[in-house]
């Protein structure tokens, strides 16, 4: 697997009693500190046994550092990643509130583009940000690729531009949430809004937070629709992020559509049980750990594909959560510079 986006520095306050307002000051009862970004579906994708290489610019600072031992911690291949001075890490802050989220980022222009990175790389698949992405060099990664899959990162003018248009054209599998889904369209519902993004011959997988996800694939008439998984969420950061490295192992393992979207709809739904992130994601003890507490006949019933996919999965060491502090373990960072 190759991931190709931008990564952040997440700050993530959870347990705010009400949000703030102009001239006041509210606590959290949390704060949970992470990498960020495009980070989130490579962690989840690892978490889940897959090779992955990673393409970003890190920027020569603490909060750059961080993230890039970070990843390699979790076995990220950082190959085709860059560190570079004279940039600052984009940071993005986040605050749970009722377990939904609200943002705010900084972010400046990076002095290498990510194109450049992944040049030449080949991958099983790709997965890619269609933020501000070329739709030449979209077109041109299946040079590199069969299969590339997409996320796209709310933009109210870029949703629904010609350049979105050129850019779902390049690529096999898009999966925005509703919302993007919807501005995207223009149309009144998600499955309204599946088929006309799959009428150019891509599936589409539309992330509907609490209510499922909805999926249209190629050439089908009809949409195939699963519920989300009963949590109780504390946090939905990064939620659509480990949805997507769920359908995407799923997808690469060739399971039919309906157990893709269960299973993924599982990895999201046990991420928003904590605090942040890609450090919410699950591994797999998480999910076995579901599996063997499952009591609900109904879900076992509709989970009982999992039963053999648990004999094979990879086995891991404890998954590290994201904690109100920058604890870096001891890997040592490459010296990636561009230049």
């Amino acid at each position: 697997m190759h991931v190709v986006g931008p990564v952040c520095f997440d700050l993530v306050f959870s347990g705010l009693p009400v949000p703030p307002r102009p001239g006041t000051e509210v606590r959290a009862s949390y704060l949970g500190i992470s990498p960020g970004g495009v980070a989130n579906v490579a962690v989840a994708l690892a978490r889940l046994g897959l090779d992955v290489a990673l393409s970003a610019v890190f920027a020569e600072d603490t909060f750059g550092d961080y993230l890039w031992r970070s990843l390699l911690d979790e076995g990220i291949d950082m190959t085709y990643s860059v560190r570079v001075g004279g940039w600052s890490t984009p940071v993005t802050s986040s605050m749970a509130i009722g377990g939904e989220r609200e943002m705010v980022t900084y972010e400046e222009v990076p002095p290498v583009t990510l194109k450049s990175l992944a040049e030449g790389y080949h991958a099983d698949a790709f997965v890619v940000s269609l933020a501000d992405a070329d739709p030449q060099w979209l077109a041109g990664l299946h040079r590199f690729t069969p299969l590339v899959f997409a996320d796209v990162a709310w933009d109210d003018e870029r949703l629904g531009s010609a350049g979105m248009a050129d850019a779902l054209a390049a690529i096999d599998v898009f999966m925005p949430n509703a919302a993007e889904a919807l501005a995207c369209t223009r149309c009144e519902t998600l499955e309204q809004a599946a088929a006309k993004l799959a009428a150019g011959g891509r599936m589409v997988v539309v992330k509907d937070g609490g209510a499922g996800a909805v999926a249209m694939e190629p050439g089908s008439g009809s949409a195939t629709r699963e519920p989300a998984v009963p949590v109780e969420a504390r946090d939905t950061t990064g939620a659509g992020d480990v949805f997507d490295a769920g359908f995407i192992y799923a997808s690469l393992a060739g399971w039919p559509i309906s157990q893709r979207l269960r299973f993924a709809n599982l990895c999201a739904s046990e991420s928003v049980k904590l605090i942040g992130g890609s450090f919410a994601a699950p591994c797999w003890r998480d999910l076995a750990a579901f599996w063997r507490g499952l009591d609900d006949l109904e879900l076992r019933r509709e989970f009982s594909f999992l039963d053999a996919v648990m004999l094979n999965v990879p086995e891991r060491r404890d998954c590290r959560r994201s904690h109100p502090a920058m604890e870096p373990p001891d890997a040592v960072a490459p010296a990636n510079r561009a230049g």
